[in-house]
C-alpha cells in the first residue's frame, strides 16, 4: 500500500528559504524530509520542538566584529582572566546543560 502525503503551502522570504534549504542539502535532508522532521517533532513535543524567544542581545559573530571590536573583545577577556572574573569550565557547562535542558521542559 502506498504511502499517502499532502501538501504543505507556504510563503516563505527567498533567503531564508535558500539559506535553510543549503543547510538540509549538507545534512542530506529535503526540504520536504525537513518539515516533515518538523512536523513530527511538533507532534511528540505536543507544540514547537523549541521554546521562541528573542534573545536580550545577540552576541556578535566573528564575522560581525571589525579587527578592533574583536581585539577589544580579546583585551576584555584577558583582564576578566587576570581579575579572577572567570567561572571554573565545569561550573560552566553545568550552567549550560541547565539552560539547554530547561528550553526542552
Amino acid at each position: 500500500m502506498a504511502v499517502k502525503s499532502s501538501n504543505v503551502m507556504a510563503r516563505v522570504e527567498p533567503e531564508i528559504k535558500e539559506e535553510a534549504e543549503a543547510i538540509l542539502s549538507q545534512l542530506g535532508i529535503s526540504a520536504s524530509n525537513g518539515i516533515n522532521m518538523f512536523y513530527r517533532q511538533i507532534i511528540l513535543w505536543k507544540g514547537l520542538p523549541f521554546r521562541p524567544s528573542v534573545p536580550a542581545s545577540r552576541p556578535a559573530s566573528l564575522d560581525e566584529m571589525t579587527k578592533e571590536e574583536f581585539d577589544a573583545k580579546m583585551v576584555r577577556g584577558l583582564e576578566q582572566a587576570k581579575n579572577g572574573e572567570g567561572v571554573p569550565a565545569d561550573e560552566f557547562f553545568s550552567s549550560l546543560r541547565e539552560e539547554i535542558l530547561k528550553s526542552y521542559v
